[in-house]
């Protein structure tokens, strides 16, 4: 994408400004995706499969065009506003960047973050004769007539649960990570309405669906109770260890998602 066709995105009034920042990247899912520069920039040529065959040539050509375009955007704006970028001690931020991702990798919340994300692998592992042997059973009673409509939705239920579970699963801790990567330096950041609480907010709402989600396949498997509650456990005690270190993540307002721009 050139400079220009990226300006006219960018500066398009259907887009919700930094709608893209606080979401949980499931496009699929999101009823805001007419409303997304990020979407719209991704799905521009989504029509042409090779586009996004990572062996073709025009996908190459694509990347190095839109990435073209964005460097030449961003001089224009910092030629505008006067900032010299040549002036930017690159060295140095990418210094300071590297010490702030080891503090937060290394924070408790990460870890447990870590942790729930291993414990979730090792559950999937470890069970996936019971799906199978679930699948054959509906199947079995599907062919006797055995109330078809109930084993249609408890098949439904156990696909939303598991693209749930494994949706979120590493993406808490990514962005749990972010909101630890706060800049203290910006005395003038809003005491609410900070990137910080943004990406803390999104994670608690990935611990939210998530434990909802654990909580239906509890009920749709009663026989893994006692794993099933030592991880329900884990990833309540990390929601309520985020809350307590984020206290106002709760209050912060998603653009779009929880405060409709003025038309």
């Amino acid at each position: 994408m050139d400079k220009e066709n990226l300006k006219k995105l960018v500066q398009d009034p259907r887009f919700i400004s930094g709608i893209f920042n606080y979401c949980d990247r499931w496009c699929e899912r999101c009823l805001f995706t007419a409303r997304c520069l990020n979407f719209a920039m991704e799905n521009e040529e989504l029509d042409d499969p090779e586009n996004h065959n990572l062996e073709s040539e025009a996908f190459w050509e694509k990347i190095e065009k839109n990435l073209i375009g964005t460097i030449e955007l961003l001089r224009e704006i910092a030629e505008e506003q006067g900032i010299d970028l040549h002036s930017i001690d690159t060295a140095e931020i990418e210094q300071q960047e590297n010490r702030s991702q080891e503090e937060a990798e290394s924070h408790a919340l990460s870890q447990s973050a870590r942790r729930y994300s291993k414990m979730v692998d090792h559950w999937f592992k470890k069970n996936e004769l019971l799906f199978e042997q679930r699948q054959r059973d509906m199947i079995q009673e599907m062919e006797l007539g055995i109330e078809q409509a109930r084993l249609i939705n408890e098949a439904k239920n156990i696909i939303d649960a598991t693209e749930v579970i494994r949706w979120y699963q590493h993406q808490m801790r990514i962005k749990i990570m972010r909101a630890l990567q706060r800049d203290e330096t910006d005395i003038e950041e809003d005491a609410i309405q900070n990137d910080s609480n943004g990406s803390a907010k999104v994670a608690l709402i990935a611990m939210d669906r998530s434990i909802g989600a654990w909580g239906s396949l509890h009920e749709l498997f009663p026989e893994q109770t006692d794993n099933i509650l030592d991880i329900l456990l884990h990833l309540d005690r990390l929601r309520k260890k985020t809350e307590a270190t984020f206290p106002d993540a709760r209050r912060f307002k998603r653009p779009g998602f929880d405060v409709l721009p003025l038309e």
